[in-house]
């Protein structure tokens, strides 16, 4: 996974292995609960 800095508000994240394929553009609030879920080992719902 790479993930791109320099993009104000936003955390543009792609596969490292398919670098020419899409990538997944979250907010930036978003990208920091999604990593800190990840960090503290919690599972994410669907709401």
């Amino acid at each position: 996974m790479e993930v791109a800095a320099g993009f104000p508000g936003v955390v543009p994240v792609r596969d490292s292995k398919a670098p020419h394929g899409p990538a997944l553009v979250l907010e930036a609030g978003a990208w920091v609960v999604f990593i800190d879920e990840m960090k503290t080992g919690m599972r994410l719902t669907a709401s």
